[in-house]
């Protein structure tokens, strides 16, 4: 349980006793009045300066090893193989990763994760300027980061709450996004002039170097102030424990099985964009840090929207979710970069709001002793679908063309949305509602018995 106040926010509810998909949020933190409130909170500050420059390399890396790989192979398949490496060990590791950061505390745990990442990235940097890479140093590469990926992202996912609490966890975890994307807006367009001018070889040397910030930011806090939650301890069958506990709540694991779904085949972007800029319009590395740009307009929108929210809405997440799928198909028809180009701001939005709803309602639905493994077996599941996603849609890519690649991972996305929103409202024993409220159509899902008694008094 967590020595900080507001601790009772980890028993997940009962479904029987509130439904997942009806009005009501997941669950309900406390409202703020600041859309950055929890900034206010010192060690909350340092990790997020940390991760501004930290993310910042990391958008870099991203953008320079698509390119090195589409670049020495000429092949969409080989980076759908570079993205399926790096998420492999989350796939294959990804529980055992959960236990290990419930087990462990997280602050040194991030020291070590976060120091390997900045070896990996310095190690591809030098095989780059001295003339020496082949595809083979960015799979191993790409692996190398994954192994730490496994125990990084649980571990930052939960870390979260021990810095600012359950009241603030919503905010703090949507300005984590929006920090994210934030870097997103800066890191492509800064890899596009590198590469272009320079080489990527200096986008993974930053990435190596700007890992100093956050781990300047861990070493300044003040472990007095962190609500710490009690470790786990050693024992057997705690990976089942997870597991059955995320199966047993309709609120946990239907948001987790959208979310494979989207993340196995919408979010491949690597994929995606990178076929697009250099196949269908002939643009270029500038096209494709272009694309990564204007989708991360979107998806900073997105989160910042999300922070003022305060709430977490599973009805949300399933409206999000055929949205984004929807508007990927309406992308893969566009016959111009430029309308190509716009589409990728409400892509963005829709990405990000899919993302920060599920992780908002999983974090705020779980007890805190059992948050590391519900938040790895979430990333395991998000993540961990690119290595399986990721060169299929790359092989359809090559065969059948970007625009047929990426209409397919829509349709999946928005397929999956409408089939698992049926279900939860079936779990929740809810009917659709169709009706007027304010002079506007209002629909909406609603406890069947509401409904009946709607109907008899009419």
């Amino acid at each position: 349980m967590s020595s900080g106040p507001g601790a009772a926010s980890a028993p997940a509810p009962d479904p029987h006793h509130s439904p997942p998909t009806s009005d009501a949020p997941a669950a309900r933190p406390a409202r703020k009045s600041s859309m950055f409130s929890s900034l206010r909170v010192r060690n909350y500050r340092l990790f997020f300066m940390g991760q501004v420059v930290s993310n910042t390399g990391t958008w870099m890396q991203r953008i320079a090893q698509d390119w090195l790989v589409l670049s020495l192979t000429g092949s969409s398949a080989a980076v759908g193989i570079t993205t399926a490496l790096q998420f492999l060990p989350m796939l294959l590791f990804g529980l055992y990763g959960g236990v290990l950061v419930d087990r462990l505390p997280k602050r040194p745990t991030l020291l070590v994760t976060q120091s390997s990442m900045a070896v990996t990235a310095l190690a591809l940097a030098l095989a780059v300027l001295t003339g020496q890479v082949q595809v083979w140093h960015v799979y191993v590469a790409a692996f190398a980061v994954g192994l730490a990926t496994v125990v990084d992202n649980p571990a930052r996912q939960s870390f979260v709450s021990e810095l600012v609490g359950p009241g603030q966890l919503q905010n703090a975890v949507s300005l984590n996004s929006a920090n994210f994307q934030s870097a997103r807006l800066v890191g492509p367009a800064v890899a596009g002039l590198l590469i272009t001018g320079v080489g990527t070889g200096y986008a993974f040397l930053f990435n190596g170097l700007s890992f100093i910030a956050p781990l300047t930011g861990l070493l300044l806090m003040r472990a007095r102030d962190l609500h710490v939650v009690e470790r786990a301890p050693r024992g057997k069958g705690q990976l089942r424990e997870g597991v059955r506990y995320v199966t047993g709540r309709p609120e946990l694991i239907w948001p987790i099985v959208l979310v494979g779904f989207v993340g196995t085949f919408a979010f491949n972007f690597p994929v995606y964009l990178s076929a697009f800029a250099d196949d269908v319009f002939h643009a270029g590395a500038g096209a494709y840090s272009m694309f990564n740009t204007l989708m991360a307009v979107g998806s900073v929108v997105g989160a910042l929207l999300a922070a003022r929210r305060g709430t977490a809405r599973l009805r949300l997440l399933i409206v999000a979710a055929m949205a984004f799928g929807a508007l990927e198909i309406l992308a893969a028809t566009t016959p111009t970069l430029w309308m190509f180009a716009l589409l990728m701001v409400p892509l963005g939005l829709f990405g990000m709001t899919v993302n920060v709803t599920t992780n908002t309602s999983i974090q705020m639905s779980t007890d805190p002793a059992m948050r590391g493994r519900v938040m790895a077996l979430y990333m395991m599941i998000f993540l961990g679908g690119s290595p399986v996603g990721a060169p299929i849609v790359g092989w359809i890519t090559d065969t059948y063309g970007a625009r047929v690649g990426l209409a397919a991972g829509g349709a999946v996305a928005a397929l999956a949305a409408a089939v698992i929103g049926l279900i939860l409202a079936r779990v929740g024993n809810l009917r659709l509602s169709v009706g007027w409220h304010g002079g506007h159509p209002r629909v909406r899902f609603v406890p069947r018995e509401h409904q009946e008694e709607l109907a008899r008094a009419a």
